[in-house]
């Protein structure tokens, strides 16, 4: 049967050797991987791609899906085609899952409850196998002070000093449910080192660069470079003051997202 027929489909990835999400000329991009490989497994097929979220270079996703549009006809044996984008898919972009949405969903509107991860670790440079997944500091950090910080971020701030690019008349008000550091216990690898921490922070959704500069400002005050009282200037909508550290990319990635009806 012709006409629309829209997918959510779920995936993850490690983006490490991806210049973030987003397609982009003469750039290798998640998206621009997976539109390569549905022209080759459905070369006589049209589809349009919509992303949940625009992550950026290096920044990794363990749940995030995407709107898949076939512009012509359904996708009959969905089991069989999931197969066949994994099968062609490079080993770092896996395909969860899909089901069939209806045409009014808008999976950048309908994304929310995001769950960002960073993890870090501090002191001894760490095997460089880890360079992938986590952001390695070579300087003392005041772990304590900084898990006593991380929670002045919760609740609904002005984050306009914690982005980037920023575009006249947007919208910098953001509510983050959820900001805490903690000793990390969600990955664990052999190489890993014997210690390593983990920043979370939930909320409906973020602006450019937001968690990695709330990790960077973090990270200046575990150095003794920022006071705690900083932070909470910073969030105050009259203040512009800048943030002079954006944590490394390799450490983030997206643990989970929800979609709203």
């Amino acid at each position: 049967m012709k006409g629309k027929h829209v997918y959510i489909i779920w995936l993850q990835y490690l983006g490490f050797r991806y210049s973030g999400w987003q397609r982009q000329p003469g750039q290798k991009t998640v998206e621009g991987m997976i539109r390569k490989t549905l022209k080759f497994i459905r070369p006589e097929e049209q589809y349009k791609i919509l992303g949940s979220s625009r992550t950026d270079a290096k920044v990794s996703a363990l749940k995030t899906a995407l709107q898949l549009i076939s512009q012509h006809r359904p996708i009959e044996d969905e089991e069989r085609f999931i197969n066949d984008l994994n099968q062609n898919l490079p080993s770092d972009i896996r395909i969860l899952g899909m089901e069939e949405a209806g045409e009014g969903i808008n999976i950048i509107k309908n994304a929310s409850d995001k769950e960002y991860h960073y993890l870090f670790s501090f002191g001894a440079k760490n095997h460089p196998y880890c360079a992938p997944f986590m952001a390695n500091f070579l300087e003392e950090l005041d772990v304590s002070l900084m898990i006593q910080c991380a929670t002045l971020f919760e609740g609904e701030h002005h984050f306009h000093n914690f982005t980037a690019r920023l575009q006249p008349g947007s919208t910098t008000v953001r509510r983050i449910s959820h900001c805490r550091i903690s000793e990390n216990k969600e990955i664990q690898a052999s190489f890993f080192p014997e210690k390593s921490y983990m920043l979370t922070v939930k909320g409906d959704g973020f602006m450019r660069y937001q968690i990695r500069m709330i990790m960077g400002a973090l990270v200046l005050v575990g150095k003794g470079e920022l006071q705690p009282e900083f932070l909470t200037k910073a969030l105050q909508q009259d203040q512009k003051l800048n943030i002079l550290y954006i944590a490394p990319a390799s450490g983030l990635y997206l643990k989970d997202l929800e979609l709203k009806e």
